[in-house]
């Protein structure tokens, strides 16, 4: 995480707790010529418009009175949607039993990509179900070697 999201985060956090949302992701990219804040937001039952609209006014406030980033960004507020990120503790259990999707910063049994099903969580690693050809076997990955990880949709 870098400075500036981890800056966004502690900022925006006690907003989003008064608003009774939970703050999923906060993302600082740059595309292009331009940067985006991205933050994902939820609740329980989900998020619509409203709620986005909402979240956003009021963390342009707390932006604006705080100013962490100094360069011109567009301000976006989304639901985390299908592909939802795991990234907390409580994200990969909740994820238990659920199609993700895993990238590796090295490879485990020749790839750095891994899509199928969690089925296991410690403190050290994840235990993930996935098809081989004919056949499933599962790959255990250790958590320092996750680079990214999210919800998948599979069909």
């Amino acid at each position: 995480m870098s400075k500036i999201t981890e800056q966004v985060e502690t900022l925006i956090h006690p907003v989003l707790d008064e608003l009774n949302y939970e703050l999923v992701d906060v993302e600082f990219v740059k595309e292009g010529r331009d940067h985006y804040l991205r933050v994902s937001i939820d609740k329980e039952g989900g998020v619509d418009l409203n709620d986005c609209t909402l979240a956003s006014e009021r963390i342009s406030e707390v932006m604006d009175e705080h100013d962490p980033i100094t360069q011109a960004y567009y301000l976006d507020v989304s639901s985390p949607g299908a592909e939802r990120p795991i990234k907390k503790e409580k994200d990969y259990y909740n994820a238990i039993n659920q199609p993700v999707y895993v990238s590796l910063y090295a490879p485990i049994e020749g790839d750095k990509e891994w899509l199928g099903r969690l089925i296991e969580v410690s403190d050290e690693e994840i235990i993930i179900e996935v098809k081989d050809k004919t056949k499933v076997k599962t790959i255990t990955i250790p958590r320092e070697k996750i680079a990214k990880a999210r919800h998948a949709v599979m069909l």
